[in-house]
């Protein structure tokens, strides 16, 4: 049975990983104020005491347009403390499992993302994951990077959670149709990950270690939020509590924010599926679960 130390327990993914580790085998979890990733230098006294076999990193600073004015904070969460985790992970001989995002690109290509291009974020998230990323790249090890994109649940004020709110409040609705990517529902990450812990077996370290790198792992195929607020609405199982008429299609430039964000940022899972034989369901059919099963 194997110890693993999940750091963000109360996070959309957070709350999904802790479940889906469960039958692997001790699962102790933290987050904030018991684990303060704000405070780097705090975080080797708390690794050392679990003393676990398998990190795993779901908490992050995820808003967006307010890391644009909390930059150091952001910083210290996203580029930092992932750092000192993998570099206290590699001490203890653990592995290291930590997410990333698609907005460390800036959106331009005009095809799916590989690992291997480029990164160029539009915003300081972005700027700041990438910094995470390549911290724990540089410690090497036993590590996983996983690049998802979009991610929501139904627990937590995510993009689904909004649309069905505003569905029943507002008779107009106006989303964008010029940002695509693929929604990744909170669970199906966290169910695959755990997954590739089992395939490990009890070596994930060594397991882990032969398959080292970053990988893409995102719901399949992709939409835009337009089509993706329209999917919700058509899948919503409260329908008559739905007071809107009309959904209709907008450009990011109406709706100004103190963070750009990347407008095509779909991410090519290929180098996933072949390492660990996973593939994410489609973004429309895990959609469908998500919005019925709670």
């Amino acid at each position: 049975m194997l110890r693993i130390l999940l750091i963000g327990k109360n996070g959309q993914l957070g709350w999904e990983l802790q479940r889906c580790l469960a039958p692997l085998g001790e699962v102790v979890t933290y987050d904030y104020p018991e684990i303060d990733l704000g405070k780097p230098a705090s975080l080797p006294g708390l690794v050392r005491e679990v003393n676990p076999q398998v990190i795993v990193n779901a908490a992050a600073y995820t808003n967006v347009d307010k890391a644009e004015s909390e930059a150091e904070l952001a910083r210290q969460i996203n580029s930092v403390a992932p750092g000192v985790l993998a570099e206290e992970a590699k001490r203890l001989n653990a592995a290291f499992i930590h997410y990333s995002t698609d907005y460390v690109f800036d959106g331009r290509k005009g095809a799916p993302y590989v690992e291997s291009d480029a990164p160029h974020p539009l915003n300081v998230y972005g700027q700041t994951k990438l910094e995470g990323e390549q911290a724990v790249q540089a410690v090497g090890g036993a590590y996983l990077v996983l690049r998802t994109s979009w991610v929501y649940s139904m627990r937590q004020g995510g993009f689904v959670t909004k649309v069905l709110q505003w569905a029943r409040e507002q008779e107009t609705l106006r989303v964008v149709d010029d940002q695509v990517s693929s929604p990744t529902w909170a669970r199906m990450l966290a169910e695959a990950t755990a997954l590739v812990l089992a395939q490990g077996r009890s070596e994930p370290v060594d397991y882990l270690r032969e398959k080292a790198g970053l990988y893409h792992l995102a719901g399949s195929g992709a939409c835009s939020r337009y089509e993706w607020a329209q999917a919700i609405l058509e899948l919503d199982p409260k329908k008559s509590e739905q007071k809107v008429r009309q959904l209709l299609p907008a450009k990011s430039r109406q709706f100004p924010t103190p963070a750009e964000r990347p407008l095509v940022s779909v991410l090519d899972c290929g180098k996933f599926e072949q390492a660990f034989g996973l593939q994410l369901p489609a973004w429309r059919g895990a959609l469908k679960l998500a919005i019925n099963c709670e």
